[in-house]
């Protein structure tokens, strides 16, 4: 194997973090996955040989538990992240304070590579409040380590996505399709992409200290994205336009919903479309060629077709 470098990956058992976790394990690393619930990251273990993969205690609120888990790495990849706030000032502890101070403990270890895991839409003048404290955090990296790495991603899809997953349920019980912000346009980048991203950076495939914006290789409104899901999840189901006003509404009532499926800072950030920069760096400049939305997706979301895939009318 190429090193027994110790990387460390905070958020590590979650969506992305298994697809990152299991190609640094490949290449070699010795994989801390810093969560607040390692148990939750023991299925993990297999993916590298006996003492390869560690889950380890670390809250990004707590110096002391952090410290600790970059102590030693040379790798620091951060994903931990939050839709929508449990209580306010969530988005401000999660993804400014925490990667601020991770990044602080990192460069005071010696880590040698940090990546930032953002998001498309992080911008200080953003509708939403979660795209404001993505560029927070973004500028707390840059201020405690400059040659870290910023990716930042548009919607990721992948079979444990949380995106088509979502509409795929809600299409087999609900006979309609609601669409909020149908012209919003987005990029929707493979989970398996994104973690090839992280790799190359980690092996040094690209310059430290820079900005990548990560989308797939088609660009589709909100709108045509459903339309297409619905096709191949052979149901009918007629896509009815939200107005603004009664969205607001609705999410303001969700909010309070467990799981809060929708919410006003999650309309707020479907105000803006969600696609690569002009000129901006992207998958391509890190070697990596983007998987299409129709090669990945209906394999998985076959599930949702009646009768669980086995029946082929439209219904």
């Amino acid at each position: 194997m190429a090193t027994r470098s110790v990387a460390t990956v905070f958020g590590g058992s979650g969506f992305l973090g298994r697809y990152i976790v299991r190609r640094l394990a490949a290449d070699g690393h010795v994989v801390r996955v810093a969560v607040r619930h390692p148990a939750n990251a023991n299925a993990l273990r297999p993916m590298g040989r006996v003492g390869q993969v560690v889950p380890t205690y670390a809250s990004i609120d707590d110096e002391a538990s952090v410290a600790r888990a970059v102590a030693g790495s040379s790798i620091v990849v951060n994903l931990v992240g939050i839709l929508a706030e449990a209580r306010k000032g969530d988005f401000q502890r999660m993804h400014e304070e925490g990667p601020g101070r991770i990044a602080r403990l990192a460069a005071a270890s010696g880590t040698a590579r940090l990546v930032q895991m953002s998001a498309i839409g992080a911008d200080p003048e953003s509708p939403s409040a979660y795209g404001r404290s993505k560029a927070g955090g973004e500028a707390a990296v840059r201020a405690a380590f400059p040659g870290a790495t910023i990716l930042r991603p548009s919607v990721v899809f992948g079979p444990e996505d949380a995106f088509f997953n979502r509409f795929g349920a809600m299409a087999r019980l609900s006979p309609i399709m609601p669409v909020f912000s149908g012209d919003t346009r987005l990029q929707p980048v493979y989970v398996g992409d994104v973690a090839d991203a992280v790799r190359a950076v980690v092996q040094e495939h690209a310059p430290a200290g820079g900005l990548f914006e990560l989308g797939g290789p088609r660009v589709w409104s909100f709108r045509e994205l459903l339309a297409w899901m619905l096709a191949q999840m052979h149901r009918k189901r007629p896509l009815i336009d939200v107005p603004p006003g009664l969205a607001r509404i609705q999410a303001a009532f969700l909010e309070h919903v467990p799981g809060k499926p929708l919410t006003r800072d999650q309309l707020a950030m479907l105000s803006r479309d969600n696609v690569v920069g002009d000129g901006t760096a992207g998958l391509e400049a890190l070697g990596i060629v983007a998987t299409p939305v129709e090669l990945v997706v209906p394999a998985y979301i076959s599930r949702y077709r009646p009768g669980g895939g086995r029946k082929q009318v439209l219904e």
